[in-house]
């Protein structure tokens, strides 16, 4: 009933506004951030004025992304990405706008995508302005910290690994090869501003939507839950499809409250047969 609804939903309109979250990569084994309730799972994500105020908890965001970065550096996209790039190649997309920083929807076939928070895959040296891939920075990071690469962690959300009641002061933080200042990924840290540009573009695909979607995401970081609240005040009806609730609950037309993939598979069925023919071989 629920899904029969979503692709009624998604039908009646030929310019969706798409905002993605963390519950769009769960099925991509990286986990998400919140409950069902909004509440957050674990300790919330370190701050920019941390990392940049305090060499501990840089040498503690470091050693966690390194061990998590083999695992969240090769996941692949979910059915829940294919179906989205498929509505895109169906010129159904007016754009897609993602909280995540995994480039999954750009691994899937997504090319219309702002990338709200950044992206994970890329490191910038905050003194000289230089950028590098983040693959390329691992094998320093595992050379120099060699003792550290046996530690069990159990993956965390957006690269990150839950290593806790460890002594970081041996850790070896990465610096910039060219001018020795601070790398920091090219993300969006809590208590840091996104780009002024890249929200005026997202406005600006909102004003042309006629209706807008969001997948996988509780709306709880005002980030995201403003272009909701400007999505009502512009009379665009809003859908999500989400485990739990989320802060615009009382702004939806409609919600689905399943795991993405198995929502968004009714849209993409192409893509469903054959995720299912994998499945069984």
């Amino acid at each position: 009933m629920q899904i029969e609804a979503l692709r009624e939903f998604v039908d009646r309109h030929e310019r969706l506004f798409v905002l993605t979250g963390a519950g769009c990569s769960t099925d991509s084994g990286i986990p998400d951030y919140r409950d069902a309730d909004g509440g957050w799972k674990r300790s919330p994500p370190v701050t920019l004025q941390a990392f940049l105020g305090d060499r501990e908890t840089r040498r503690r965001y470091w050693a966690r992304n390194m061990l998590g970065w083999g695992r969240f550096g090769s996941a692949s996209p979910n059915l829940a990405h294919h179906a989205l790039a498929q509505l895109e190649e169906q010129g159904r997309l007016q754009v897609l706008l993602t909280q995540n920083v995994d480039r999954l929807h750009q691994r899937a076939g997504s090319s219309n995508v702002i990338d709200l928070h950044g992206r994970m895959d890329r490191v910038r040296c905050l003194g000289c302005g230089e950028c590098i891939a983040r693959e390329a920075l691992q094998p320093d990071l595992l050379a120099r910290n060699a003792a550290w690469v046996g530690l069990a962690a159990r993956p965390a959300p957006d690269g990150d690994a839950d290593l806790e009641a460890i002594d970081f002061t041996d850790f070896e933080e990465p610096a910039c090869a060219h001018c020795g200042g601070l790398l920091k990924p090219d993300v969006v840290f809590f208590g840091e501003n996104v780009p002024r540009e890249r929200v005026e573009r997202a406005v600006d695909h909102l004003q042309r939507a006629d209706a807008m979607l969001v997948v996988g995401s509780s709306l709880m970081v005002y980030s995201g839950f403003r272009f909701a609240r400007m999505a009502a005040q512009l009379g665009t009806p809003i859908a999500a499809v989400n485990l739990g609730r989320t802060r615009a609950d009382d702004l939806l037309a409609l919600k689905v409250g399943l795991p993405c993939a198995q929502a968004l598979a009714i849209l993409a069925p192409q893509t469903a047969l054959a995720a299912a023919v994998t499945a069984r071989a």
